[in-house]
């Protein structure tokens, strides 16, 4: 099955909850443009898990990537208080859990052995003060953990990172935590922003004849 065979599945089920959903009629918009403004602020906020699973399903086109997403990385009690000046220098075992995170996509790179953890936002917005705060104090705490993870994963690792994609470059992290989409193909060595386009040109066309039907 090609990539975009493999990605237009959630988009067309985005589009289908889109669809059927019940949306309020605002009395100045009137039902036909309430309906569509809806429609449109619901597919934004739907947009980011298109964008994880075309990220995840374009790295399964390389060979030189092994990728998975982690549902329960498990964030022990030592990472967790050890937050602090170059915290993220630190490596932990992994294993003990007093809380767990998703991660949206785990990246093993056989080129140069390294293992990657990605969170991935559409960036197109910025988060206040305390939510940079968690994003931040998330990832290094992943960072801590992730090389042990990786061994009990049965990858041996030379290096670990954990990192955030802000996919529209509005970056609330700064380097070199933070990716930004048009940074994504010489990140990976593959076309990984060229993949993830033709799934965002497919949802915007499904989008657009959904709108057009109204």
């Amino acid at each position: 099955m090609s990539y975009i065979d493999r990605v237009k599945p959630i988009v067309d089920q985005t589009i289908s909850t889109l669809a059927s959903a019940d949306f309020e009629t605002d009395p100045i918009a009137g039902e036909k443009y309430s309906r569509q403004t809806s429609i449109i602020s619901s597919a934004y906020k739907r947009h980011g898990t298109i964008l994880e699973r075309a990220m995840l399903e374009s790295l399964r086109e390389s060979n030189r990537h092994k990728v998975w997403r982690e549902d329960a990385f498990r964030v022990s009690h030592a990472a967790d208080q050890l937050i602090g000046h170059q915290a993220d220098m630190a490596l932990l075992p992994y294993g003990e859990s007093i809380r767990t995170l998703q991660i949206d996509m785990m990246v093993f790179d056989s080129a140069d052995q390294t293992l990657r953890a990605y969170e991935v936002k559409r960036g197109f917005g910025k988060f206040d003060a305390g939510k940079i705060r968690s994003i931040r104090r998330d990832l290094i705490v992943t960072q801590m953990l992730l090389k042990s993870y990786g061994e009990l994963a049965g990858y041996k690792a030379e290096r670990a990172e954990a990192k955030i994609i802000f996919y529209y470059s509005r970056r609330s992290i700064p380097r070199p935590y933070s990716l930004v989409g048009p940074e994504l193909n010489d990140h990976f060595g593959f076309p990984v922003y060229d993949l993830v386009e033709e799934a965002n040109v497919y949802f915007k066309q499904q989008l657009y004849d959904l709108l057009d039907r109204i």
